[in-house]
């Protein structure tokens, strides 16, 4: 089976703060250390970032606060203008595009959701989720219809007439997700758009994130400063360190073989059962194939209850319902016990 399609590509992304960053960059050779941009009275957010995300899948950058994930996602839809690199969205350099042509990209392929939620509080959720339809010259009667559908979508049927003041946290980020929905996005950028939430609320809309995304089949940038999040939610994550990129791959690679030893401290206490996948640990079919089944896409943890009914083995399967190999409880006791 071919790769996904890439369908961002990031090359040698730099963002340097202060007077004459562009110039100092270039004279330098285009890697420069810490101590030649602190001389120079330069800070650096974002350094030589090379990332590419695939048609479909939840690409996750997380790090700690001040790692320079913010900045990236802003640097990647030009809402800040990167200091060098190239940005290819379709094979299209981003940044030799026009500001005309970015508004209109931004407009009707990019979606963008906050942490904080942003609604105008003088509009209805309607009329919210309307707003980037009516920015863009459709007509009432279809912005209106269109605008439904996404309020539907994301659980609020019946709350189109309420305003955001009416509403609770968890409420007005659906809102604010199903506005960003509203223009169709090719590329849907959240940038730690649940942290403001409640610990009990947050679940809630990581599983309602996860449900919509397995309807929409968006490429998605998210961006968190929490583990657990990301491996919920991730196809693939990128670590951020000093503004740059440390380790990039699957959950399950990066807390299995950390690179380096910040990723080994950051994944230190993440249970591997959370993350190491069903297929990781099946063996060959042994006999006959078992009765009870489990996806291969499946965590461990989430296969384990299923051992609590006395089985032995699990039948794993693919996508199609085809048996793969098979899941041993003693396999699955040794991971829990190492994790």
């Amino acid at each position: 089976m071919s790769p996904p399609e890439a369908k961002l590509v990031c090359r040698n992304i730099w963002k340097l703060f202060g007077h004459g960053a562009q110039e100092f960059l270039e004279k330098s050779g285009g890697n420069p250390t810490f101590e030649q941009l602190s001389d120079a009275g330069l800070v650096s957010a974002v350094r030589s970032v090379d990332l590419s995300v695939h048609e479909g899948e939840i690409f996750v950058i997380m790090g700690l606060s001040g790692s320079g994930k913010s900045t990236l996602v802003r640097c990647l839809s030009r809402l800040i203008e990167p200091t060098a690199g190239e940005i290819l969205f379709h094979g299209e350099n981003l940044l030799a595009a026009s500001d005309a042509k970015m508004i209109e990209i931004r407009r009707h392929k990019m979606g963008m959701v906050f942490q904080h939620f942003a609604l105008l509080p003088h509009m209805t959720v309607l009329a919210n989720v309307a707003f980037p339809l009516e920015v863009q010259g459709v007509g009432r009667a279809e912005r209106e219809e269109r605008a439904r559908q996404m309020i539907s979508l994301v659980g609020l049927n019946g709350r189109e007439e309420a305003y955001p003041r009416q509403l609770s946290g968890g409420q007005q980020q659906r809102v604010g997700i199903a506005r960003s929905l509203a223009v169709e996005p090719e590329l849907w950028f959240l940038d730690e758009p649940f942290s403001a939430l409640d610990p009990l609320i947050r679940r809630e809309m990581q599983d309602e994130f996860i449900r919509l995304q397995s309807v929409l089949k968006k490429t998605i940038v998210f961006i968190t400063h929490d583990f657990d999040e990301a491996i919920r939610l991730a196809d693939r994550i990128a670590i951020m360190k000093d503004g740059e990129i440390v380790q990039a791959g699957t959950p399950e690679d990066i807390v299995l073989n950390p690179a380096t030893d910040y990723v080994q401290e950051f994944t230190r206490a993440v249970p591997r059962a959370k993350v190491v996948r069903v297929r990781s640990a099946m063996q060959p079919v042994g006999g006959d194939a078992p009765t009870a089944a489990v996806s291969a896409h499946a965590t461990i943890a989430e296969a384990a209850p299923l051992f609590l009914q006395g089985a032995e083995r699990l039948r794993v399967t693919g996508a199609d319902g085809e048996t793969l190999g098979e899941l041993r409880r003693a396999d699955v006791i040794d991971l829990v016990l190492q994790g």
